[in-house]
């Protein structure tokens, strides 16, 4: 299970904006990607602002990932 990225998170709840999800052996899964809001489609700066806020938690969540040693990885 992922981490959910609060800091992203925040930005997408208040404008009502839904994670992705779907149905697997009968359960429902939410995946840690929310849709983007439309107006970013007319606007390149606000287009940027949400990539830039997209990257900053793939970064994050890279940071927060254990390192593995090459030992660890034979």
């Amino acid at each position: 299970m992922r981490r959910q990225d609060t800091d992203g998170a925040g930005h997408f709840e208040p404008q009502g904006l839904a994670q992705f999800e779907y149905e697997a052996r009968g359960k429902r899964v939410k995946l840690s990607y929310y849709l983007a809001p439309e107006e970013i489609l007319e606007d390149r700066e606000e287009a940027t602002l949400w990539a830039r806020r997209s990257f900053e938690a793939v970064l994050r969540a890279a940071a927060a990932k254990p390192r593995r040693t090459r030992r660890e990885s034979t």
